[in-house]
């Protein structure tokens, strides 16, 4: 099993960047270079289906949502990205006037680790600059 974490400080209040990451079905929100982003279902065991750059769809469901924790689990269920019980957690945490957030995964791969590690960062990066970008800082 591959585990991936990146941990980033925002400078934005934990309630505003935990708006945006519970919203499972408004990732657009904050990842602009998404073509769509369609949900299915509410709550835990909503299925998001995200179309990418090229129409290549990824699916993405709903595992986990604490709003009281800030925490948010999902996995994904199909799509393009060569990996297997994958497994994410995203959480928001308190961090005086801004707030850190945890971007974590397991899964396993055919890839080499190291690649597979660096996909993984770099998409949890992007999402996390994706989201300062909304909220403006």
């Amino acid at each position: 099993m591959i585990h991936v974490k990146v941990s980033e400080r925002v400078e934005a209040g934990a309630a505003a960047v935990w708006d945006l990451v519970s919203d499972f079905g408004g990732v657009k929100r904050y990842t602009p270079d998404l073509a769509s982003c369609e949900l299915s279902g509410e709550g835990v065991g909503a299925v998001r289906t995200l179309t990418l750059p090229g129409g290549v769809e990824l699916q993405e469901r709903l595992e986990a949502l604490d709003d009281s924790g800030r925490r948010l689990q999902y996995s994904i269920i199909s799509g393009p990205i060569p990996v297997q019980d994958y497994l994410a957690t995203v959480e928001v945490h308190e961090d005086g006037d801004g707030c850190t957030v945890d971007w974590s995964s397991q899964f396993t791969t055919g890839m080499e680790e190291a690649q597979a590690v660096a996909m993984m960062e770099g998409v949890y990066r992007g999402g996390l600059a994706g989201m300062r970008k909304a909220l403006g800082v």
